[in-house]
């Protein structure tokens, strides 16, 4: 249930009027007051007899009373309260009685003896109602409405439990501001999936992410098609700026252009400088690198890339202090949007709605430390520069290990929200966990694959040995991990390791050592990206040569048995269980 304060009016006939009258889309039916001051007042959608103009006079009473120059010039107080679109359908009681509790929490009209203001609730739809008050009490004096819309909310909280209905987080004041009405329907009409402020946010979203500069961050706002007006002191240093879809104009035929401020609190051109502040210092980047970074194979380059970062993160997120950990949730938003903007189509769209879900929890009042996070934000530039990725080979494999490693970062930074207390912060990261769990498994099921063939081909003692290597390494998580499918991929993962010359106990002992496993499907899936990142294995094994399998050359051998590692077939896990 959300209560919607407004802005303060001066015309309670015009409020009246357009409540009362079929809106601006034919979308009010049956107006009419379930409550009132007096529970007496007159209601022009159910009474013939009664007008507009007799509620309007009714109301406005208290404040006619006062000399003219006591009136208040903006008297007409307006919010509405929307159930949420998962509740059942409320009565007129039932809305009269949250009306009630609203205007008596937000002090329009406190009870108990207390002089209150006039105040009317109607309803012309099932899923809301408006209240509209007039800012003087019976005895002639302001009510103390300070802090209305927190006092509103706070009520609808407690509202939501006494009456089972879905229970909104309470917020922080960090939320991006919602659409209106008037854009919503405004999308409506011009056939738009969203509205104008939800597609530039977005879009200015992207432009941020990984930018290290005002020039680069306007050049990628016009790149995408955005009109853009600056805003300059008179000395010309410039001071902020607005942006605008080309084609969304108002009734005069102007485009709309909305400051990033509007769009959402870190967007503001003061935030934005902030992720700069530490770049040239902290994270300088030689010519010579940034070619790498652009060159044949950049996409699944700045994929592993991504993934050792985000794994670093997660161990400041859980074990940093607070405003380095805040700098990293922040920093991950931009990862997200940059590895959505670039990915291929089959997980582009579950990787958008992970980054638009997100996009909540990367604010919080915990204020970010900027400067600590350059590993994130030179992960985000390298996406993006790195261009789009494909969906198979190399670029594809890729994707599914940084995926992972994001899939536990947001995770962590749910946790982090949700010890803070910060309710919608912690819903949000949740949600976009959701999406990223299901991208990964789009953008892993085939490369897995591959190397779960590779595994059930690795000949038996060879499989067995990596057994062994896994229980005194594991012992902890050993036999869950060989009880899993995934146990054949991660076996020609260890495989892969140890032919490359890496100690795959002491891999397997770092892998589990840094990271928590308890919120993981698959532990060895987990393990396989970690191992091969850390070992800086290729993500796709199409390509890679068989090791231990009897097929063509092996650059490995295992050595025979030991007497300890003969097993029975009973006792057999990595030979008998598949």
């Amino acid at each position: 249930m959300i209560p919607s304060i407004n802005p303060s009016g001066s015309r309670t006939i015009g409020l009246l009027a357009y409540f009362y009258g079929p809106g601006k889309h034919e979308e009010h039916t049956d107006p009419h007051l379930v409550a009132s001051f007096d529970g007496m007042s007159p209601d022009p959608g159910r009474d013939a007899k009664a007008t507009l103009k007799d509620l309007q006079q009714l109301l406005d009473q208290p404040v006619m009373a006062l000399a003219e120059h006591a009136r208040p010039a903006k008297h007409v107080w307006h919010t509405s309260v929307r159930a949420d679109p998962r509740d059942r359908t409320l009565s007129d009681e039932e809305w009269a009685g949250i009306a009630r509790r609203i205007v008596a929490a937000t002090g329009i009209d406190p009870g108990d003896g207390q002089p209150g203001c006039r105040w009317a609730a109607l309803r012309h739809a099932d899923d809301h109602i408006h209240i509209v008050a007039t800012l003087v009490t019976e005895d002639g004096h302001r009510p103390d409405d300070y802090r209305s819309g927190a006092r509103a909310q706070a009520e609808a909280r407690l509202i939501e439990k006494e009456l089972g209905l879905h229970e909104v987080a309470p917020g922080d004041g960090t939320a991006a501001q919602r659409p209106t009405s008037a854009e919503r329907h405004k999308a409506g009409r011009q056939g738009r999936e969203r509205t104008a402020r939800e597609e530039l946010r977005e879009t200015v979203r992207r432009a941020v992410a990984g930018a290290t500069s005002e020039e680069e961050f306007f050049d990628r706002l016009a790149g995408a098609g955005l009109l853009i007006r600056r805003r300059a002191a008179p000395s010309g240093d410039l001071l902020g700026y607005k942006v605008a879809l080309p084609d969304d104009r108002n009734k005069d035929g102007e485009p709309v252009f909305y400051p990033g401020a509007r769009l959402a609190p870190d967007l503001s051109l003061p935030r934005i400088r902030e992720r700069w502040s530490g770049d040239a210092q902290d994270n300088p980047a030689p010519q010579q690198e940034e070619a790498v970074r652009t060159g044949p194979g950049a996409p699944a380059a700045a994929r592993r890339r991504t993934a050792s970062a985000a794994w670093q993160a997660v161990l400041v997120v859980e074990q940093g202090n607070d405003a380095v950990a805040a700098a990293h949730i922040a920093a991950a938003g931009e990862v997200l949007d940059a590895l959505a903007k670039t990915s291929a189509a089959h997980t582009r769209q579950e990787l958008r709605d992970a980054a638009t879900l997100y996009e909540r929890a990367s604010r919080s009042h915990v204020r970010a430390l900027r400067g600590h996070d350059q590993a994130l934000r030179q992960a985000a530039r390298d996406l993006v520069h790195g261009g789009p990725a494909l969906g198979r080979g190399e670029d594809g494999a890729s994707t599914a290990m940084a995926i992972d490693m994001l899939f536990f970062l947001i995770t962590a930074a749910a946790h982090w929200h949700a010890k803070k207390g910060h309710a919608q912060q912690a819903a949000a990261a949740r949600q976009a966990a959701e999406h990223l769990h299901s991208a990964y498994q789009e953008a892993a099921a085939h490369p897995l694959g591959l190397l779960y063939q590779r595994g059930r081909r690795l000949n038996r003692p060879l499989l067995q040995r990596q057994a062994v290597v896994l229980r005194e390494a594991l012992p902890a998580l050993a036999e869950q991990i060989l009880a899993e499918p995934g146990w054949y991929a991660l076996a020609a993962t260890i495989t892969d390791a140890e032919a490359a010359g890496h100690d795959p106990a002491t891999l397997l002992s770092d892998a589990v050592e840094r990271r928590e496993l308890d919120t993981a499907d698959s532990v060895s899936d987990v393990l396989v990206w970690r191992l091969r990142c850390l070992a800086d294995l290729s993500a796709d094994a199409s390509g890679a040569p068989e090791h231990g399998t009897g097929k063509g050359p092996s650059a490995m051998r295992p050595a025979a048995p030991s007497p300890s590692l003969h097993w029975n077939r009973a006792n057999d896990a990595a030979g008998n269980t598949r």
